[in-house]
């Protein structure tokens, strides 16, 4: 009996119908960008001082500038060996429109023997005619901590979403699953356009991050079913490298709307038209045929022959047939299957330290940009740029050399960079930006790989909830991300690239340890995973000689 692979092959693998439904789908990582990154603009820490009223009037009356009322009033502290005005305390005295006279001109108050206090009156930022949620809520100083909850709670939701979509995909079908979540997107990404406080915005933004991971993984399992095996690999670097065009097109609406509130808009308008996808894009039919559902299964191919000019052979049409004489039980999917089996085990633990080493350090290093205190929106776009090659890279690689083999190259460099970034003094900026791109290269190319090797690692029964499980440590990673970078970058500049180093040099030695998928067909069945030599995939081997041992033990 043929393969679905089989019958994709006379389809077209490709053809006319998967480049439309791919056309529609890839869409969906525009705004998925503006959420997971978002946080780098919708939630920059400008410069602050704490605000004092005497100050701000007189300065209005003076025609002083910032920088002159900053001179005259607030206090200097030694910070990493050079003086900088403070942003959290200011003196602990009264002052007074006399003590700061026009007529004084550049004459200092001699506050030297003032004690200093913890701000009184909020702070003011040097943020001119644009409002960040940092700056509306005063997340800074003591509550500087909460800016780190934006991003962790995002994750968070992504985590929960990815066992409850993940379920819901494989039990209910990607097409349902689709809508649900993004009528999920739509209300949460309003909302929070809305919200009055940050702790209404926290509580949105874990329910949005659960619909937008849900969405997201839900569409790229659904391509990469319903395309062939030679275009599998393209279509899934395709859909994961529009996270990088979203990553540009965010420089753009940061910089011309000021406003965060206006930015959050962005992202669920898109969500409401992803809507109507639910009646442009049918049910995977392979999906189906996991479900026993052959006779839709063969009216949405037929329909996908029609739309590329092909047709059927009577191989196929039979193939199908005897499905449906057969209906058999559906097979049944559970969290244990995952570690039930050697092969199953050892591939899920991989899996899951690479989703939170790749997630860890690209935010990370995404997040850093924030705290360089550089333009913000010329250093974000070099950055986002800099993901473009790793799509050439992996495209011009993974057919020839494998999945394996950069996968986990891609990993070394990036820690290795991180490493190297951490030793180069300050004075060598420039040369520190270009390793530091060095390593959001090759932590992209990680990311983007780890999709892809995952899905083809796991049968289709099971896939888009093994994926999803997987990918819950990339979430995981999410959450501690912000909190590795703010806070021990406070204690250190540079401690977080060294973790960030570590963790990527451990998981590429990992990577070497899993099958090599390049030109293997999906499996279908756990049996697939298990006993590789069944179906005659020498190339599912892995370097360990007692991995390739027949007998599955539990």
């Amino acid at each position: 009996m043929l393969s679905f692979d089989d019958v994709l092959v006379e389809v077209g693998p490709f053809g006319r119908s998967q480049k439309r439904f791919f056309l529609l789908l890839c869409l969906v990582s525009l705004p998925m960008a503006w959420v997971y990154v978002g946080i780098v603009f919708q939630g920059f820490t400008p410069e602050h001082w704490c605000r004092q009223p005497a100050v701000q009037q007189q300065r209005e009356a003076c025609g002083w500038t910032l920088r002159d009322s900053i001179r005259r009033s607030v206090p200097m502290l030694n910070v990493s060996g050079e003086l900088q005005p403070s942003s959290c305390l200011q003196y602990d005295v009264e002052l007074n429109r006399s003590a700061l006279s026009c007529e004084r001109g550049q004459e200092l108050l001699d506050l030297s023997g003032a004690s200093l206090a913890r701000c009184k009156n909020g702070w003011e930022y040097d943020y001119e005619n644009r409002r960040s949620f940092v700056t509306e809520f005063d997340l800074v100083c003591a509550d500087a901590w909460m800016v780190d909850m934006y991003q962790s709670t995002l994750n968070l939701g992504f985590l929960l979403g990815s066992f409850v979509f993940g379920y819901v995909a494989d039990r209910f079908g990607r097409r349902l699953c689709f809508l649900v979540c993004n009528v999920l997107c739509v209300i949460c990404g309003a909302s929070i356009a809305l919200a009055p406080n940050f702790l209404c915005v926290l509580l949105l933004r874990a329910v949005l991050g659960l619909g937008v991971k849900g969405n997201w993984m839900t569409c790229y399992v659904q391509l990469t079913e319903m395309v062939g095996l030679e275009s599998r690999r393209l279509v899934g670097i395709l859909y994961q490298m529009m996270i990088s065009v979203g990553m540009v097109m965010q420089v753009l609406l940061a910089y011309y709307i000021t406003d965060w509130r206006w930015i959050q808009v962005a992202s669920p308008a898109l969500y409401a038209l992803f809507i109507s996808y639910y009646w442009l894009v049918p049910e995977s039919p392979r999906w189906l045929l996991s479900q026993n559902r052959a006779p839709e299964a063969l009216q949405i191919t037929k329909k996908m022959a029609k739309e590329n000019k092909q047709k059927l052979s009577d191989k196929s049409l039979e193939s199908f047939e005897a499905l449906m004489d057969e209906p058999g039980d559906v097979p049944s999917t559970s969290l244990l299957d995952l570690f039930r089996t050697p092969r199953m085990r050892k591939h899920t633990f991989i899996l899951m330290f690479n989703w939170f080493t790749s997630a860890a350090v690209y935010q990370g290093l995404i997040m850093r940009v924030g705290i360089t205190r550089g333009n913000v929106y010329m250093d974000f776009l070099i950055s986002a740029l800099v993901e473009f090659p790793a799509a050439l890279l992996i495209l011009a690689t993974i057919e020839r050399i494998g999945r394996r083999l950069p996968f986990a190259t891609a990993n070394f460099v990036a820690g290795a960079s991180c490493f190297i970034a951490a030793c180069i003094p300050d004075s060598l900026s420039w040369f520190k930006t270009a390793v530091v791109c060095l390593g959001r290269l090759g932590i992209t190319m990680a990311f983007e790989m780890v999709v892809f090797v995952n899905s083809e690692l796991y049968p289709t029964f099971m896939r888009n909830f093994g994926v999803s499980v997987c990918s819950a440590l990339c979430d995981v990673g999410g959450i501690l991300s912000p909190f590795i970078l703010y806070r021990l970058a406070a204690l250190w500049i540079e401690l977080p690239l060294i973790i960030f180093g570590a963790i990527a040099v451990i998981a590429g030695g990992l990577v070497l340890l899993l099958p090599e998928t390049k030109g293997v067909p999906l499996p279908e069945t756990i049996d697939d995973i298990e006993f590789p030599n069944k179906k005659h995939n020498p190339q599912m081997e892995t370097l360990n000689p007692a991995a390739s041992d027949t007998n599955v033990t539990v």
